[in-house]
């Protein structure tokens, strides 16, 4: 099975804007397209809590004519045009879609950043995980979310085996950004987010990457906008991961980015697991 996660930053400047960026965007949802994979995970699709509208589906329908989605969008009291998941899947497929609510404190449940899939023999979930803001201003909830989400995740992982994927917006360890040294109080970076997501693993989840690759450095998924040599100076930071429970460890094929060209922000990353839904 293929899939591929990406964390978008506004679907609707990716189908229907006409920016640079927005053409480098389409590229991008091009590049994906040629992978043919079976299942496709977006996050930070920013849409309206109606979800897509009319023209949207008029051209996810062109591009990815083969499958059928399953959306969800930041609701009242929370943010407008805020976060938001999608999947796209094979037509063939049929997984029971949910959309999670696990206790997580302020409007973070509402904000559309989950959506999980449920298939005979395994669950396919991911996440758009709440940043912990500027000056650190949401670390607290931040860490409330983690474990919320890992027990989530654990009780999952209890009834049938699990891949979780999605833009979980923390460098785990020092190889996995380009200047550790100096964001150590920076927002995906700060200990206790590093602690969240050691918490994780260590409820019986594998980070695929790792598992294929080992320590290699310079493997990123995301480069700063805002810096614009961060990209060709390869000065980023591994936010994105796919990963899966333990017992199935060794039936991941394949775990790696896809180059995303000069598109700086997130790049696609993809995953080849041999199992059937």
């Amino acid at each position: 099975m293929k899939l591929i996660s990406w964390n978008i930053d506004s679907l609707n400047a990716a189908l229907t804007g006409e920016s640079a960026r927005a053409i480098l965007s389409r590229d991008v949802l091009d590049t994906i397209t040629n992978y043919d994979p079976d299942i496709i995970a977006i996050q930070e699709t920013k849409l309206p809590s109606t979800g897509p509208s009319k023209k949207h589906l008029e051209i996810l329908g062109e591009r990815f004519p083969d499958y059928d989605l399953v959306w969800t969008s930041s609701q009242e009291p929370a943010r407008k045009g805020y976060a938001g998941t999608m999947f796209l899947y094979k037509n063939y497929l049929d997984p029971i879609a949910s959309f999670p609510k696990i206790g997580a404190p302020s409007t973070m449940d509402l904000e559309g950043r989950i959506i999980t899939l449920e298939f005979d023999d395994f669950y396919l979930t991911q996440v758009y995980t709440p940043n912990a803001g500027d000056g650190l201003n949401r670390l607290d909830e931040r860490q409330v979310w983690d474990a919320k989400y890992a027990d989530y995740l654990a009780e999952l992982d209890k009834v049938k085996p699990l891949i979780a994927t999605g833009d979980f917006n923390v460098a785990h360890k020092e190889i996995d950004l380009a200047h550790p040294e100096s964001n150590r109080m920076s927002a995906g970076f700060t200990d206790e987010e590093r602690q969240g997501f050691s918490n994780l693993l260590e409820k019986g989840f594998t980070d695929t990457f790792r598992h294929i690759h080992g320590d290699v450095k310079g493997a990123y998924t995301w480069w700063a906008q805002r810096v614009r040599t961060s990209k060709t100076n390869n000065s980023g930071w591994r936010i994105d991961y796919f990963l899966v429970s333990d017992r199935i460890a060794d039936r991941i094929v394949r775990s790696e980015m896809i180059d995303s060209g000069p598109r700086q922000d997130h790049t696609p990353i993809l995953l080849e697991i041999d199992i059937k839904p």
